[in-house]
């Protein structure tokens, strides 16, 4: 997993706010090697529900080297192309896998059986 980066589906980032150390660490050694750390933003919204409550999650936003990606109309178009490849209905976990792909990155998720649905070539981090 040296060099590569990672994305973070909605999964990985409640284990972040739940305190996981492990999820906490693989992510804190992706940035300090200088790898990309990505999040979309459905996986985002997916688990961002009251700011003022979720510190741990807001300072993860903020580190230096965590890249909240955008979504438009061309990602769209590209996802909507993957969920009809794989007949997987999840926008946020075709948008992750797609990503992932694109970026030759491992994808940090608490259900690999989805992500795999999408795209079984990518490499899963399971938290």
């Amino acid at each position: 997993m040296t060099g590569c980066g990672l994305s973070l589906d909605a999964g990985a980032l409640i284990a972040v706010e739940r305190g996981s150390r492990r999820v906490r660490a693989m992510i804190d050694a992706a940035l300090a090697d200088g790898r990309q750390v990505h999040i979309t933003p459905g996986a985002l919204a997916q688990v961002w529900r009251n700011g003022s409550r979720q510190v741990i999650l807001a300072r993860l936003l903020g580190l230096r080297g965590i890249t909240l990606l955008p979504l438009g109309p061309d990602t769209a178009k590209l996802v909507g192309e993957v969920i009809a490849a794989s007949g997987h209905s999840d926008v946020v976990d075709a948008h992750v896998a797609l990503h992932a792909r694109l970026h030759g990155h491992a994808v940090m998720t608490s259900d690999p059986d989805d992500i795999r649905a999408v795209d079984p070539s990518l490499t899963l981090i399971e938290v």
